[in-house]
């Protein structure tokens, strides 16, 4: 077994696999940019060493440095994670002529996967079901066009070298075939460095089921149970599960003999994932194979009690497979969702910032976080905006599921946009809760998901206005000491004091009209009056009698907002401070904002042209998702205010748009 080993990652990953290895007594070493020089990993790993600066193309990407930091360290094996080189062959290659281990499959087994044409040819020829399209050399635009017409309509065109989502669109008719077209392979090329493209029939409402496969270097490959993955947004899993529900005992050995055939056809070593689109047929189609380990190994492990990175590390020093399988059984099932920071209310724009409170459910035999970040680390624009895992296990789909939904009311993130209330609706979802899986499902939900919310209850006001006072109640603003006229606690002369808060929580503005006692506030809101007291913990924690009531949240304070987290549910309520005159941000009038941060990579039209409605402005790029900037209505380009490749904060202002009076 190694010595030591460099993980070539970062976020939770890297933090995993830091975890796996000490246990099994490794030596790690982290490397890092300047973006996460403060990193979870980098604190976690026995030592860590700078690889550049923030932008991933000139640190993680880089292989000379990630191989110095190996040498300098007397690393003698590399773990790639996933992402960044994890599926780079030249990467593999440079491990082994440099001595060093590259902890996953061969050079040879990654290229072969690693072009989606190629992989189809090689899967056509193992007996492995595929999808009708075109995987051809032959990249002409027009060319393509025909091959769209001739598979029929709806297609997908996909990244040959992609991955993640990137390069992806779904086209229904020929109309949109050119643009789709051109976005996919200037998305590919940023990413992948290679923009060609391939065709294939895209099979409405399909479920995504994948098979873990193993493969050691004596050529024993085993598989290790499918993992349904259907629940997608933007062609990016949100939910995973294992095993995929309402399979036959049939349908699951059949997949899990086509993934065995599929690594075996490629020699594969270590960690893979077949994936497949299944039919509401009975059939299954070969889509790509991930040469790595998945993000959503967690849940194979919980069902089979396997440690894959420990697997993976074995294999890597040499030794055969652990088990055999028929020695692997699993029990019960399990569940991951991602946390991502982003706002679901605004198309899954990712979201940066600091960690201001971060509250994880505790672990357990049933609960388990994988997270790379803590309470006062910052989301960075740099990388992806995954903020944790939670992954769940249970006997059962139903108690799993159960398990679920009272971790997601657990979880407390402030200082980020995020999709924790928006995973709690869906996991809630009718079809989400009889698992009627496929890949639209969250496109069919959004009635359900995006239900208005009820107004707060009052006690949510009370309690937002009580931890205002306390907070303020405890600070002494003179250097008077105990004299009544420092402190803030609504003390006068003759006569109780009263003072009004405007709150607004969602669409519904709340007025707290809060008379001070001796003892207690009198609290009237709206027709209703509460009687309220309570003490507020340096933790933020708030223990509160509501009319002789005990009540316990938490009320954090972040950017002008009160995050009041109150028996599983969370409400965010804004407040205005009447001493507070700072103009808040208002858009220029024709002027388009920024909606997050990115790097400009495309201007669609020129300065002083006239577009129709819905034209495509230009198009912004951050954390894997690219953002299209549209004319709301007919009118003229002023004037664009950055350049393509130049870097823009969110709400900066983009260019100057003057709209046509309706009529002309």
């Amino acid at each position: 077994m190694f010595d030591a080993i460099l993980i070539a990652n970062r976020g939770e990953i890297a933090c995993r696999i830091i975890a796996t290895s000490g246990r099994m007594g490794i030596r790690t070493v982290a490397v890092y940019s300047d973006a996460d020089a403060n990193g979870r990993h980098v604190r976690l790993a026995d030592t860590a060493v700078r690889i550049g600066p923030p932008a991933a193309r000139e640190s993680y990407l880089v292989i000379d440095r990630i191989l110095d930091a190996a040498r300098h360290t007397g690393a003698q094996a590399i773990h790639p994670g996933y992402g960044f080189l994890s599926e780079n062959a030249e990467f593999a290659e440079a491990c082994a002529q440099n001595g060093i281990v590259f902890i996953g499959p061969t050079p040879a087994a990654i290229r072969a996967m690693g072009s989606k044409a190629a992989a189809k040819h090689l899967m056509r020829a193992a007996g492995v079901p595929m999808t009708p399209g075109y995987d051809g050399p032959n990249q002409d635009a027009e060319f393509l066009a025909l091959q769209a017409e001739s598979v029929g309509y709806p297609v997908m065109i996909k990244a040959n070298a992609g991955g993640g989502g990137k390069g992806m669109r779904r086209v229904d008719t020929r109309d949109n075939f050119h643009a789709a077209l051109a976005a996919c392979k200037r998305e590919a090329a940023a990413a992948f460095g290679d923009d060609s493209v391939l065709i294939e029939k895209y099979l409405v409402n399909p479920r995504h089921v994948e098979v873990q496969v193993f493969g050691d270097t004596q050529g024993n490959v085993i598989s290790l149970f499918e993992r349904d993955c259907s629940v997608q947004r933007r062609n990016q899993k949100v939910i995973e599960e294992a095993p995929a529900p309402l399979l036959s005992e049939e349908l699951r050995a059949r997949l899990s003999e086509a993934g065995k055939n599929a690594a075996g056809a490629v020699g594969y070593v270590g960690a893979g994932t077949v994936e497949f689109l299944v039919d509401g047929e009975g059939g299954f189609h070969f889509m790509e194979m991930n040469t790595r380990l998945q993000v959503e190994h967690p849940i194979t492990e919980k069902i089979t009690g396997l440690d894959l990175v420990e697997w993976q590390l074995r294999v890597a020093a040499g030794e055969t497979l652990p088990l055999k399988q028929e020695d692997i059984a699993m029990r019960g099932h399990s569940i991951e969702v991602r946390i991502y920071a982003e706002n679901p209310a605004h198309d899954f724009l990712p979201s940066i910032g600091k960690l201001a409170h971060l509250r994880f459910p505790q672990h357990s035999e049933h609960v388990r976080i994988d997270t790379g970040v803590e309470q006062g680390d910052t989301i960075t624009p740099f990388y992806d905006p995954m903020i944790a895992k939670l992954i769940v296990w249970d006997e059962t789909r139903e108690l799993a599921l159960q398990k679920l939904t009272l971790a997601l009311s657990e979880t407390q993130i402030v200082g980020v946009a995020n999709n924790v209330a928006f995973l709690e609706r869906l996991v809630t979802s009718p079809s989400f809760a009889n698992a009627q899986l496929d890949t639209s499902l969250i496109e069919r939900e959004q009635d359900w998901i995006n239900a208005a919310e009820e107004a707060p209850e009052d006690v949510v006001s009370a309690l937002a206005a009580l931890s205002m006072i306390l907070r303020e109640s405890s600070a002494v603003t003179t250097k008077e000491g105990n004299s009544p006229w420092a402190q803030r606690n609504g003390w006068r002369l003759n006569g109780r004091y009263a003072r009004n808060f405007a709150f607004k929580d969602g669409e519904h503005d709340r007025s707290v009209l809060a008379e001070y006692g001796e003892r207690n506030y009198r609290m009237a809101i709206g027709d209703s009056s509460l009687t309220v007291s309570g003490e507020l913990s340096e933790d933020k924690s708030l223990t509160a009698l509501v009319d002789g009531k005990s009540r316990r949240a938490r009320v954090i304070e972040a950017d002008r907002k009160l995050h009041v987290f109150l028996e599983g549910k969370r409400h965010v309520i804004a407040y205005e401070d009447p001493l507070d005159v700072e103009m808040g941000h208002v858009n220029k009038e024709g002027g388009f904002l920024a909606p997050m941060p990115g790097r400009v990579i495309a201007q669609s039209v020129k300065a002083g042209e006239r577009v129709e409605k819905g034209a495509a402005l230009m198009v912004l790029e951050a954390m894997k998702m690219e953002c299209t900037i549209h004319a709301p209505a007919a009118g003229r380009v002023g004037a664009f205010h950055f350049n393509v490749g130049d870097q823009v904060n969110e709400g900066a202002e983009l260019l100057r748009f003057d709209r046509e009076e309706e009529g002309k």
